[in-house]
């Protein structure tokens, strides 16, 4: 049981952190790299605890564990402490004629403190990945890891606190009262990763003191199958990409739309490869997770009701077990249509041609990741006409899998975007800087304007 973090923690917490981010500490670039290296060796250290608390609270296996949360993290570190240099250096650029002989540059300064709220279905990627470019980019940092995975947010306290100073890196635990507490406490950044209800709600509370705002949202990624797809290939990837934390992935496909042409073959393959996956008892398999509560299992339940089950459709709520299913019979109206699922369900719609998939995507909110399996020429086509907040053109997943690619939302999907150089930009502000000598002082700019006709022409 996780206890709520006192008020006066956090009020203490964050001025002590402002008053250590005005020492000027976290500037040096050395330093910042130093607090990378510690993290990554808490990491390493805690990597068996952390990864043991995910399989208690998620039943996620070691191997998936290591993939998708704790090798995501280290590949971040080890990319900044690369680059970081490079990234933080004040960087030149042009500077007009009419401004002669100034010159300019952009320089990269810290926010400040920061707050970086986390959910609970990646518990430990989702704090961490973004504590890497605030370390990275000089700020001091709170981090407000779940409820929901109380085993994992007890072992990310210990580790936090036993590789940090709360002065400068501090971990407060408890349920939606403290994010009300955190939530009125002014921040130079809001770092938010959650459903796009509780992103308002961070917005409204972040414009009082107009406090900018990273907002990692979700919404219905769809995944799009043509009739010229490799129905084997596809199946396979669509499967896995829906397996993954029992579908609890913001970018995990949310709803099939295949072409009618092949769809008996492509259920029938698709039931193959959920097999080969997590078996024909998926209860059994430790490579298969469980839903998080009995809430959000009783959510996903209420969509199996009356259901025209395709594959699947197996669930016990005792274990919070739902097996991977597929849901046929849905128009655009049912309720499993309505909300992201966040759950190994996919209801499956099917269609004749591509500006009818186009259609239907943009007459929706703007989602966080789209698939489309095809020919990459179609593939772009549909890039052109929609918007999503990320892509993969025959595969699912993998453009998170990319630290050089940006992260993000669109839309209701989210706003701006981290990863690679974007997670230290994101917590930066890019300052404009003109440096003007005094050796000359052109008289044209001063009042009262004399040969204003030459000045237009130069202007």
């Amino acid at each position: 049981m996780i206890e709520n973090t006192s008020q006066t923690y956090i009020t203490d917490t964050l001025a002590a952190q402002r008053a250590y981010f005005r020492s000027g500490a976290t500037l040096d670039i050395a330093f910042r790299r130093e607090q990378l290296r510690r993290l990554q060796e808490a990491i390493v250290k805690w990597e068996r605890p952390l990864t043991e608390a995910l399989r208690c609270d998620l039943h996620k296996s070691y191997e998936e564990a290591y993939l998708t949360e704790i090798s995501i993290v280290l590949g971040e570190i080890r990319n900044h402490i690369k680059h970081l240099e490079q990234w933080a250096a004040p960087e030149s650029v042009r500077t007009p004629l009419k401004m002669f002989p100034s010159r300019s540059k952009v320089v990269s300064e810290p926010l400040g403190s920061v707050l970086i709220i986390a959910p609970w279905n990646y518990p430990v990627q989702l704090l961490l990945n973004p504590l890497v470019g605030a370390i990275s980019a000089g700020c001091t940092a709170v981090l407000k890891p779940s409820p929901y995975t109380p085993t994992v947010a007890s072992i990310l306290e210990q580790m936090i606190d036993d590789a940090f100073d709360d002065k400068y890196v501090a971990i407060v635990q408890g349920n939606r009262d403290v994010n009300t507490m955190l939530l009125a406490e002014r921040w130079d950044l809001i770092f938010f990763t959650g459903s796009p209800s509780l992103g308002r709600t961070v917005m409204q509370a972040a414009a009082r003191n107009l406090t900018p705002v990273v907002l990692e949202l979700g919404g219905k990624s769809p995944c799009i199958v043509d009739c010229d797809a490799d129905i084997k290939v596809a199946a396979r990837r669509i499967a896995w990409g829906k397996c993954i934390n029992a579908g609890q992935t913001c970018i995990a496909p949310d709803y099939l739309m295949v072409h009618s042409a092949i769809k008996e073959q492509f259920v029938e393959q698709l039931r193959k490869e959920f097999r080969s996956l997590v078996g024909r008892k998926a209860h059994k398999t430790k490579h298969f997770g469980r839903i998080v509560n009995e809430r959000a299992f009783d959510r996903l339940d209420g969509y199996l009701r009356d259901a025209e089950i395709l594959i699947g459709g197996a669930r016990d709520r005792a274990e919070r077990f739902i097996e991977p299913t597929v849901v046929g019979g849905v128009s655009p109206e049912s309720p499993i249509m309505q909300e992201e699922i966040f759950g190994p369900i996919f209801p499956l719609l099917t269609f004749e041609t591509t500006d009818e998939v186009i259609n239907f995507v943009v007459q929706r909110e703007k989602p966080l990741a789209l698939y489309y399996f095809g020919s990459v020429a179609t593939g772009e086509r549909i890039i052109r006409h929609t918007s999503a907040g990320g892509t993969c053109i025959n595969d699912t997943i993998m453009h998170i899998a990319n630290e050089h690619l940006p992260f993000g939302g669109v839309g209701n999907s989210g706003m701006s975007a981290y990863h690679g150089r974007e997670s230290f930009n994101v917590f930066s502000h890019r300052r404009s800087v003109v440096i003007t000598p005094t050796w000359l002082d052109l008289p044209f700019r001063y009042m009262p304007y004399r040969l204003f006709s030459l000045v237009k022409k130069i202007l």
